[in-house]
């Protein structure tokens, strides 16, 4: 499919997977007619790629984790690197004894029924924001054109919805290819009803399958002499229950002296359609309204940081499963519309790999596993046992 000359792409979202599958496609075939839209202007095995490969491993920095586990988990995953036959410096500590590590840093975190600590030196993290845009500087160096605008509808090539021929941008201009790959987030519920509303097919609609949701942050700019007692600090993440919330955590310094966590709320935004229908959707202001955030929201990532040691609100899409959805869309009866998105707030660890897996969904390559498990029509199991899964709305934590 993707391989034939005529073939030609509309990637709709500059993020964690269309821009990887922007990359892999003009590396894969340097002829091809790739646009990556986005509404913002494009300054603005995973772990052995982020390691090695010259393009990810500048943003790579191996700090190793700290994970605090009431679940068992420290085992489970000591277990799976022996099966899987990795070689990693992975172990579990008593609390008593990984309390004196890093310096003691996380002496006074929140131990509450919690057995061992996880501590796997291979592990950790990567600088987000510059290596997204770093492979976005080389998918264009390679010839991949960028567009700076919103997505306001998908077009098709008869009504009610035949063959996705591109889309619509707020300022009424139409783009067109052969295959329309829709990486938007949390924007990807709203989209597709707009989708449903404009051609009469609720096939179209997301449904369960993909919520938005949002999660709220905490930055700090630390002095010289604070810095220097986290320097040698790992990733830290603070397991927490289902009925409590998602895990609460936080990265090492990044090289601007920035501590950087985030809270334990997972939260809808409901909002009433044009139809009269309600979805969750990221707030319509400027910037997404992210650093509006409600009293109680900044309560809970302060929260965060005690129980790590001793304020912005960020979207993603969701599944119920915490599964990605990599899958043309079987409501657009031509073909032509896929559908890769929903990182559940993980999404990022993949961001090297993601692409590829994209297309080879795109030329019916992938495997049947993972054909099966990232279908847009696969069943949806009960989301109450996922952590990420929105348990509040956002208007009832004003």
């Amino acid at each position: 499919m993707a391989s034939t000359g005529n073939a030609s792409y509309i990637i709709v979202g500059a993020g964690v997977f269309g821009t990887p599958t922007a990359l892999h496609l003009i590396t894969k075939y340097p002829n091809a007619s790739i646009a990556l839209v986005d509404r913002h202007a494009p300054d603005a095995p995973t772990r052995d790629i982020w390691r090695t490969d010259p393009l990810w491993k500048t943003f790579y920095h191996e700090s190793g984790i700290y994970w605090i586990s009431r679940s068992g988990f420290a085992k489970q995953v000591i277990d799976n690197f022996k099966q899987l036959g990795r070689t990693a410096e992975v172990y579990s500590l008593p609390v008593a004894e990984a309390r004196k590590l890093y310096g003691g840093l996380f002496d006074e975190a929140d131990y509450t029924g919690v057995k061992h600590v996880l501590i796997n030196k291979t592990s950790g993290w990567a600088d987000a924001k510059s290596a997204l845009q770093a492979v976005i500087e080389e998918a264009v160096r390679l010839g991949v054109k960028y567009v700076t605008a919103e997505a306001d509808k998908l077009e098709f090539d008869e009504e009610g919805g035949g063959a996705c021929t591109g889309i619509r941008t707020s300022t009424g201009r139409s783009l067109t290819a052969t295959h329309t790959i829709l990486s938007t987030g949390a924007f990807t519920p709203k989209l597709l009803e707009k989708t449903a509303d404009a051609t009469g097919r609720d096939a179209f609609r997301a449904g369960d399958r993909i919520v938005a949701a949002g999660v709220t942050t905490g930055l700090a700019t630390l002095d010289e002499e604070t810095a220097r007692v986290f320097a040698s600090m790992p990733v830290c993440i603070q397991e927490n229950p289902p009925e409590r919330g998602a895990s609460n955590g936080t990265l090492p310094l990044n090289k601007d002296r920035q501590l950087k966590w985030w809270g334990q709320y997972i939260f809808r935004n409901t909002q009433e359609t044009p139809a009269g229908r309600q979805i969750s959707a990221p707030p319509p202001d400027p910037d997404y309204a992210q650093w509006d955030v409600p009293d109680v929201l900044k309560k809970d990532v302060g929260f965060a940081n005690r129980v790590t040691f001793g304020k912005r609100g960020a979207a993603d899409a969701v599944t119920p499963s915490e599964d990605f959805i990599i899958s043309p869309h079987p409501a657009a009866s031509g073909g032509g519309l896929y559908v890769a998105t929903c990182g559940s707030f993980h999404g990022w660890k993949f961001f090297p790999v993601i692409g590829d897996y994209v297309v080879r969904m795109l030329e019916g390559e992938l495997e049947a596993d993972l054909v099966e498990r990232w279908a847009w029509d696969r069943a949806l199991p009960d989301p109450r046992g996922n952590v990420v899964w929105p348990r509040k709305e956002l208007k009832d934590l004003q």
